[in-house]
């Protein structure tokens, strides 16, 4: 069986016959538009976020599948805080602020993808990617609530 696998990153529910998609798989006489419908009921939840997707494909049956990643932990900042993008200059210029809540929300939610043995290594990962992206926590500097979670002020709330 001949399969060939072809990595992208989609916006939810937005992709296109276009590239990267349509290029990489042009040559494996799958039927591009099927794959990008499916790609897309796959993904419709993450709307508006840049999701990524593993395409493989079986050259000799035309048969897909579709495997669905989570989108970067930036980006699931981003959409929680409410801003349009990062800001260009972390540290510098601050352009949004996000809540402990939703900061724990994420780190549960992408679990598997992060490095820390516990919720709580997790989190301080997703607070550390907030000072990278120029978004406060809890109007707070990013540092400043690193500390915190050392010190366990907020452990109550990371369970």
């Amino acid at each position: 069986m001949a399969e060939i696998k072809v990595s992208a990153l989609v916006e939810g529910g937005k992709a296109t016959a276009g590239p990267p998609i349509a290029p990489a798989l042009g040559t494996t006489g799958v039927n591009i538009y099927q794959v990008v419908q499916k790609i897309n009921e796959e993904t419709k939840e993450y709307k508006g976020l840049k999701v990524p997707v593993l395409i493989t494909v079986d050259r000799e049956t035309k048969e897909f599948t579709i495997d669905v990643g989570m989108p970067p932990t930036s980006a699931l900042i981003i959409k929680q805080s409410e801003v349009e993008k990062g800001s260009s200059a972390p540290g510098i210029d601050l352009v949004g602020n996000i809540s402990l809540e939703k900061i724990v929300e994420i780190a549960k939610n992408k679990e598997d993808q992060l490095l820390g043995r516990n919720l709580k290594n997790r989190v301080k990962s997703v607070v550390g990617t907030c000072k990278s992206c120029g978004i406060t926590v809890e109007d707070k500097n990013p540092m400043d609530v690193l500390k915190e979670i050392d010190e366990g002020i907020h452990d109550n709330l990371i369970k």
